[in-house]
């Protein structure tokens, strides 16, 4: 099986001016930033020049997940006592509690028509997943197995999700109805199966298994045939992975030695490129909706700071000067 690994080409660690990039400097990126002594989620430009300051909280809001138009921004909010998603315009204003009690570094989607979010709550000591409506009117559970559901994911169509469960006994990938019918197992096999995603046409699911012994991708068709392994050795995190929006690479963290990176796996022949790689941590990755850039969130400069680079591992500049996690590129 072929594998190679391409180095990083030099690092920029300086903002790239906008008149050296043919990026848009107008804001992109949400992303989690410590600037003002605490987390709060605002809006970056790829110059790193323009900023808008989205919530002013006591306590510490992360994960922004945008809306499909573009017009809102899903996002945790730590209180004492537990986790809760709230949902804000994309300005800041009408902020909304959602959920309590979720899960804060689970996946979470929205559905395709901006109305629900799809997410994960701790109930009974479990995780299980929920439909939450946008304008707050409801919660529904989607599965309570009464053992752990987790990494809910809607298929492109949004007719189907895929999910990690231990309902037969060790954590594989199950498929159901967005409504949460007709749950069936997609995997089976010795070893543990996670973190599944769909590929951009909806035919195969990659996910993140120890059925070899190592922590590997794989992927599989929608139907459960055609399982094929996409990497040896990777020592893959059960982060989530995440397909180019050309469905043509699978970018996946890496936890080589402890050592966090982030690589690009081509399906057509499995080989791996090293997109983010340094001795310092590397991930919290995003694809930018035309594929041709990735942010993530590294610490080479002595910091989590937040970086773009070109989808060849080219080209990588740092955006902001203080800790950042969790960047979202807007639709």
């Amino acid at each position: 099986m072929p594998r190679f690994v391409i180095p990083l080409l030099a690092v920029v660690l300086a903002a790239v001016p906008a008149s050296a990039t043919t990026h848009s400097p107008t804001p992109t990126i949400a992303f989690a930033s410590k600037r003002d002594g605490h987390w709060e989620i605002q809006l970056t430009s790829l110059d790193g020049v323009q900023r808008t300051r989205l919530t002013t909280r006591a306590e510490q809001a992360r994960f922004p997940l945008w809306s499909p138009d573009g017009t809102k921004i899903a996002f945790g909010v730590q209180t004492s006592a537990t986790w809760e998603l709230w949902v804000m315009n994309a300005d800041g204003s009408d902020a909304k509690r959602i959920a309590d009690s979720i899960v804060a570094k689970a996946h979470r989607q929205w559905t395709s028509d901006g109305s629900r979010i799809v997410l994960e709550r701790m109930r009974n000591g479990h995780h299980v997943l929920f439909v939450a409506h946008a304008d707050g009117s409801g919660l529904t559970a989607l599965a309570d197995s009464r053992t752990d559901d987790r990494d809910a994911i809607l298929s492109p169509d949004g007719s189907r999700i895929a999910f990690t469960s231990s309902r037969d006994g060790r954590p594989s990938i199950w498929l159901m109805g967005a409504d949460g019918s007709a749950p069936a197992r997609l995997t089976i096999g010795a070893g543990e199966d996670m973190s599944p995603t769909w590929s951009p046409d909806g035919a195969t699911i990659a996910f993140v298994s120890t059925r070899d012994g190592g922590h590997d991708v794989y992927r599989v068709r929608a139907d459960g045939s055609a399982l094929e392994r996409l990497t040896v050795g990777a020592d893959a995190t059960r982060d989530l992975s995440q397909w180019s929006p050309d469905g043509r690479s699978l970018a996946i963290q890496t936890a080589h030695g402890g050592n966090y990176d982030v690589e690009l796996v081509r399906v057509a022949d499995h080989a791996r490129t090293a997109l983010a790689a340094s001795a310092a941590y590397d991930g919290q990755f995003a694809w930018s909706p035309d594929g041709r850039s990735i942010a993530f969130i590294s610490g080479r400069d002595g910091l989590d700071a937040l970086y773009v680079a070109d989808a060849s591992g080219a080209g990588v500049r740092r955006i902001t000067s203080e800790p950042a996690l969790n960047p979202a590129w807007k639709p």
